[in-house]
């Protein structure tokens, strides 16, 4: 029988050695075996006493008496899908190569199904390359940039794998998969696990190394433009090259997992009959703090420097009127925030952390929910539009060439505009400019930002400080539309497969990488 102990703590310098030790003493009347680590956090309620809390599960011949922290378990369902062939006409096309599209690709490799991977970006090496030069010289690849390219978006982040979804066999098979492919080994107990950025470049390689040994293909450079359809089923691809060209595919399965950001396949998905609808998301800006001070306020002045903890996060909202809320989202300890736009003429944000997280600032997005009453219109493509106009508002008022507006949050909390910054120095390349915010949003988002980053100091000392520096504007937290599929996950044209987090369906790493690997499950 398998077993897990909840909530054994340590002091911070305890390794697996002393916290295996104390359940092997705790059970000494027993005969256990296999212990491993599930479950690894800090509890650093109490300032002057912060602890690592565990969780460990081992094995035990004999019936144990269960209580609160003592539970029987069931071993993990394990995923292999080499024990299954691929027996459908013609190969699968995956569209997009981030998470979803990746993991779909792997698991249709391994059942020999030979998938054709379609990427309009770069290899991740050549992306990395393109990112750097639009960082330090602020020339944009529209193909190849922090949005599109082997990897996804998630690339260029943090590499967060904290999700709200169940920890089943499908998040299961996504760990194994990123584990064995060079992701480190503490993704698959710690409570908030990262990659970081190095890390992820690596593991996206040797995963497609895998596809590719397996049968499957990756062609870079290439973009869906177009579909054929004959009653209302998939029938062939059409796939754009580089230099413009166009050929076919025949297929009759079609994964679609474009990101967020494929704002040109969503509309051509629309014009050919794929039904979508419009869906909510956020938009707002990043906010950077020294990582020092944060240490200080969620560790203590004891703790704050302690080796074992190191860069400290936080997660935030506040709930307001008129069915608003203003919550941190992709936090970024030791981290930058990067120009992240895939459009010419536009400014977007995101946050990147490495694997060490040692850089001078923390960041996270402080965002807004935006719907229906925002965008003006109940299209479906209506939230699309809104992402185009205030990223365009953003690039102006950045200067035009790629800097980010940014604003103290002592200045924009009093409504002025910043004309000199303080002790935080924004991270953001390549550039930014001294900006009223009361330009960039509406009046009502601006409010409602505005006070949430008031209150938030009611739950984080110093989130509010007047030196703390915000950059706009982020616009790319979620898809803004949902691509609609039925109870077998196909959308209204058979053979066609929304995945992933720009189908609306996910939102993340590890909930895009799972729904890859749910729907390529779920067909065979």
């Amino acid at each position: 029988m398998i077993y897990r102990l909840n909530n054994i703590k340590t002091d911070l310098e305890a390794n697996f050695e002393v916290v295996f030790n104390i359940v092997i003493e705790k059970f000494k009347n027993y005969k256990i075996s296999d212990l491993r680590i599930v479950k690894k956090s800090v509890d650093a309620r109490k300032k002057d006493n912060v602890v690592f809390v565990w969780a460990v599960e081992f094995f035990c011949d004999e019936e144990l008496d269960e209580n609160n922290d003592l539970i029987k378990v069931q071993k993990d369902e394990e995923l292999n899908f080499e024990q299954y062939h691929w027996n459908k006409k013609g190969r699968p096309v995956v569209v997009g190569s981030g998470p979803s599209g990746m993991m779909a690709g792997l698991c249709l490799a391994e059942m020999g199904a030979k998938p054709i991977i379609i990427e309009r970006g770069d290899s991740v090496d050549v992306r990395k390359s393109k990112v750097d030069r639009f960082w330090s010289e602020g020339v944009l690849d529209i193909n190849s940039n922090v949005q599109f390219g082997e990897g996804g978006a998630g690339t260029f982040s943090d590499g967060k794998l904290m999700t709200g979804i169940k920890k089943d066999k499908f998040v299961a098979k996504v760990i194994k998969e990123f584990i064995e492919n060079g992701a480190p080994d503490e993704i698959s107990y710690l409570a908030k696990p990262h990659i970081g950025t190095d890390n992820l470049v690596n593991m996206v390689k040797n995963i497609r190394a895998k596809i590719a040994r397996l049968g499957g293909e990756y062609r870079f450079r290439e973009k869906l433009v177009d579909i054929d359809i004959e009653n209302e089923e998939l029938k062939a691809v059409i796939i754009e090259k580089e230099d413009g060209s166009l050929y076919k595919i025949d297929t009759n399965y079609l994964f679609l997992g474009v990101g967020h950001s494929a704002r040109d396949t969503f509309r051509m998905l629309y014009n050919k009959g794929v039904k979508m609808e419009q869906k909510p998301f956020a938009v707002g800006c990043r906010i950077e703090h020294k990582q020092k001070d944060i240490n200080l306020s969620q560790y203590g002045r004891k703790f704050c420097n302690c080796p074992y903890l190191g860069a400290s996060d936080y997660k935030l909202a506040v709930h307001l009127d008129d069915n608003r809320s203003v919550y941190t989202f992709c936090m970024c300890p030791g981290g930058v925030v990067v120009g992240a736009t895939s459009v010419e003429g536009g400014v977007v944000t995101n946050g990147m952390s490495e694997f060490k997280r040692d850089k001078e600032n923390a960041n996270a997005a402080v965002l807004v929910n935006v719907d229906e009453r925002d965008f003006g219109s109940k299209h479906p493509l209506a939230g699309i539009e809104f992402q185009e106009k205030l990223e365009k508002k953003a690039f102006e008022l950045g200067g035009g060439n790629y800097f980010a507006p940014v604003q103290k949050v002592g200045d924009f909390i009093k409504g002025r505009k910043t004309t000199k910054l303080g002790k935080v120095n924004p991270s953001y390349l390549p550039g930014v400019k001294c900006s009223d915010f009361r330009e960039l949003f509406s009046k009502s988002l601006y409010e409602a930002l505005q006070k949430g980053v008031y209150l938030m100091n009611n739950k984080l000392k110093g989130f509010s400080i007047d030196d703390a520096v915000l950059t706009a504007v982020e616009s790319r937290s979620s898809s803004p539309v949902r691509i609609i599929r039925n109870e077998n996950y196909e959308a209204n044209i058979k053979g066609i497969y929304p995945i992933g987090e720009g189908a609306g369906y996910a939102g993340g790493i590890t909930s895009a990488s799972a729904d890859g690997v749910k729907i390529v499950y779920k067909i065979i």
